[in-house]
């Protein structure tokens, strides 16, 4: 590991100008302990969010211009940068190119993924996910950085560090993990299992410009003008928690880390180099997720609780649905539900809430951003 003095490094980057960008980027990797672990001749796996093929503009995913002056500084010491993911859907030449292109990543100086192959793999020491099927490129490469989006998040109310690792599970096999773990806390564990099997050298989150709203695909872009950098990506996601305003106690991988020891509860607790609440936004909109957990905690737990729990969690927590006048019928809502809880009538989605598990992988990979993440109105009253 780094010898380090901090937890979190955060440096100001106010747009994505090369001018302003690699500057900022080599001072906030100084700061995060520098890169004097790579050597001439490495592969170094640069693990950006290319979550589907959509703008720089968009916010959607991490900024090409930050991805080419990584992969340059990487290249100026020898070794070779290799930029991929994984994002929903076929995990193929044909999609990653669209991706590369769209996203802008095929302008960077960095070496692109072309190896879809898979591997299924035991992962040693996890939680709850103890064998998945990840992508093989990044097993090729001699080290990783993890180079995240900060986004809001339907399920998991943020995606940065530590989500960003879901992107090593091939973009079909998604919604089977969503089925695997349709409980929040337990698809948390599996992301945690995930990060702590990679375990990337770095971790670095383009905070530059956000997704706030309706993320992490149909979101508004937001401003922040920062990047962020560290060993840890669940003490980086508690930094960027506070930045946007975002309860940690609503975020399932923030507790799911705290309770494995790889993060304490407090933002006090964590040493930041930078003053990260320079840039903290007060109106950026967020999706407050709430636990059966926590309702079960409020009444004591036991048996009480846990009905309390299940009542709450029915009656009070987000779940996806339709805006039928954004709705443009395409059917890839049903087609991606794990669960099957989607059927078209008249042409537009109807979700079965018996059976919909709130993955929300429905209103992440719609392509006009119809469906939403909606709190009922009870839960609406009730936070007045």
């Amino acid at each position: 590991m780094n010898d380090i003095a901090c937890d979190v490094a955060v440096v100001s980057c106010p747009d994505y100008d090369p001018a302003h960008v690699r500057p900022a980027l080599e001072d906030l990797i100084a700061r995060a302990g520098g890169l004097n672990w790579i050597r001439p001749g490495m592969r170094i796996g640069i693990k950006a969010n290319l979550v589907s093929a959509m703008t720089p503009e968009a916010a959607a995913t991490t900024h090409p211009a930050l991805i080419d002056a990584l992969a340059a500084i990487i290249r100026e010491r020898g070794a070779v940068p290799v930029v991929g993911d994984s994002p929903g859907g076929l995990y193929n030449a044909a999609h990653l190119n669209k991706v590369y292109a769209v996203s802008g990543m095929d302008g960077t100086s960095a070496e692109l993924n072309r190896d879809f192959s898979t591997r299924a793999l035991e992962l040693p020491g996890a939680k709850i996910c103890k064998t998945a099927t990840v992508t093989d490129w990044l097993l090729d490469c001699d080290e990783v950085i993890n180079f995240a989006k900060l986004k809001s998040h339907g399920m998991m109310g943020l995606s940065a560090a530590a989500k960003n690792l879901f992107g090593t599970i091939p973009g079909t096999m998604k919604p089977e993990y969503h089925f695997r773990f349709p409980n929040p806390a337990d698809f948390a564990d599996m992301l945690v299992d995930l990060d702590e099997f990679w375990k990337p050298r770095l971790h670095l989150v383009d905070a530059v410009l956000a997704m706030e709203g309706n993320g992490p695909t149909a979101g508004t872009p937001k401003p922040l003008g920062c990047l962020l950098a560290g060993e840890n990506p669940h003490r980086i996601d508690l930094i960027c928690a506070g930045m946007i305003g975002l309860d940690p106690d609503t975020v399932p991988t923030l507790r799911a880390a705290r309770a494995r020891g790889l993060c304490p509860a407090r933002r006090e607790e964590i040493s930041v180099d930078g003053d990260w609440q320079a840039f903290v936004d007060k109106d950026f909109e967020i999706i407050t997720q709430r636990s059966g957990l926590q309702f079960q905690n409020a009444m004591g737990g036991g048996r009480v609780g846990a009905l309390y729990s299940k009542f709450l969690s029915r009656t009070l927590a987000a779940r996806p649905g339709v805006e039928k006048d954004e709705c443009v019928g395409c059917r890839k809502c049903e087609g991606i539900c794990p669960a099957k809880a989607i059927t078209m009538k008249r042409g537009k989605p109807v979700i079965d809430r018996a059976a919909c598990i709130r993955c929300f992988c429905c209103q992440e990979f719609c392509p006009k951003g119809a469906m939403k993440v909606r709190r009922p109105p009870i839960a609406r009253i009730l936070a007045r």
